[in-house]
């Protein structure tokens, strides 16, 4: 794999400092982040359900390949030169069920934080804002 594309919640705090913190890490495979459902996003990808990006992170390989879910978190951890051994595991029967709760959690926590519209498709135009990271 060469390169993968990770397609994020731009208008999702929790998504957003995530997304910083994959573009401070030494990449093994290069990340592009894309605010999910942006024209860029739908450019891209016209065959993907681009609703479903903005519910769950998904990621593609570029091959063609479609992670989502927990799925999607261990092959960014893959991706990183510190984490990948981390990724291993956690694709493993031991590490999944860990992998699927630390998903779920921050699932909720990603609601809990999201401002009100947040499923609207806000970025359908294009106009997604992505904030600078912090400090």
């Amino acid at each position: 794999m060469g390169r993968l594309t990770v397609l994020y919640d731009a208008d999702c705090p929790l998504c957003v400092h995530l997304r910083h913190w994959l573009l401070r890490q030494r990449q093994l495979v290069p990340l592009d982040l894309v605010p999910a459902g942006s024209q860029e996003a739908r450019r891209r990808f016209p065959a993907l359900d681009h609703a479903a990006t903005l519910r769950e992170i998904t990621v593609v390989g570029d091959r063609g390949q479609v992670y989502r879910e927990a799925s999607a978190w261990i092959v960014c951890l893959w991706a990183l030169a510190d984490h990948r051994a981390k990724a291993h595991w956690l694709a493993t029967p031991a590490g999944q069920p860990f992998a699927r709760m630390t998903v779920l959690a921050a699932a909720k926590w990603r609601e809990a934080l999201k401002g009100p519209g947040g499923e609207d498709g806000s970025c359908a135009d294009g106009r997604c804002e992505v904030p600078a990271p912090p400090g």
